[in-house]
Parts: C-alpha cells; structure tokens; sequence
C-alpha cells in the first residue's frame, strides 16, 4: 500500500552516507535536497557541508541540489557548496530530478537522491526510477505544513520498518 513511499535506504544523516561504496557501485550523481536534510532549516552553508561536498568532488561525483525553496535560499547553497542547483523545484514532480541528471550529464540510473521527506524528496526520485536515500530531520522544529507532513511519514516508516523486519525472516 506505502511501498511507492519507501525509501531505498534510510540512514541518520547525509554525513553518514558511505559515498565511497556507492562510487564503487557505479553512481557517479548525487542530488541533495538542503533543508533538514543538508543543515538545518533555513541555515546557510557550513563547514560540515562544505567539506562534505569537497569530499564528493574529490570522489567523483557529481552534484546537485534540488530544491522548493526559491533562488535567494538556494543560488547561496549551492555557490558555497559548488553544486549545481535547481529551484522552485515542485517536488514531487520529476521533470527537475531528470533535469538535474541532465545537467550533470549523469543518467538516472546512475544517479542518487537523498532528502529528508518521503512525500516529496523520496516519492519523486521513486518515481523517475532513482535511487533514494531518505535521512532523518536534523532539526524537529518545523513549518506547520510540514509538522503535519512528518505524521503521515511516521505511519509510513511503521510500515516501512516491518516490511523490513520480514524481508530478513
């Protein structure tokens, strides 16, 4: 019933990605959504962020956020962090995760998304056919459409952590 809103991994943090192994697996693009998923809300670009991104250039990977928030929030980001960027993104749509691949001239089955919201980030890179990595908030404290977003996830995940609990058995 949920199983379009499952995400193909779900880990704690962006900073705990093994980006090494998915090098190895062949994935040579990586789209990031930024808020609660990169910093907190409405922050700015940290060091943590910028030398994550260091790293991932270093690695190989091509980059690129994609984001619902406007150019003033995003264009900052993405200068700092020296991505690419999409804005205005309409999440979950996938017109701008296939334009970001484009850009990066990676395909989508090359590709990885990894974001904090599963109706959203992890839906809409479900939906063009892209690996998805979906991490925990890093801040609780949200917008209101978005507090009430995070309880229909939290049914999800239910699901989600017993639909794995029996692929082990």
């Amino acid at each position: 019933m949920f199983h379009s809103f499952y995400p193909d991994q779900w880990v704690d943090s962006a900073y705990d990605i093994d980006f090494e192994t998915l090098y190895r697996e062949g994935f040579r693009g990586l789209i990031f959504d930024i808020d609660n998923t990169l910093v907190h809300h409405g922050a700015p670009a940290d060091d943590k962020a910028e030398q994550l991104f260091a790293k991932l250039h270093r690695l190989g990977f091509s980059c690129c956020l994609l984001s619902n928030n406007q150019l003033p929030r995003v264009k900052p980001f993405a200068d700092v962090v020296g991505a690419g960027f999409i804005e205005n993104a309409h999440k979950p749509s996938t017109r701008n995760y296939l334009e970001a691949c484009s850009r990066m001239k990676v395909d989508v089955a090359h590709t990885v998304f990894i974001g904090d919201q599963l109706f959203t980030d992890v839906y809409g890179a479900k939906r063009c056919g892209m690996r998805n990595i979906l991490v925990k908030p890093m801040n609780p404290k949200e917008e209101f459409q978005i507090v009430l977003k995070r309880k229909l996830e939290r049914i999800v995940l239910h699901f989600y952590t017993k639909h794995l609990e029996k692929e082990k058995k």
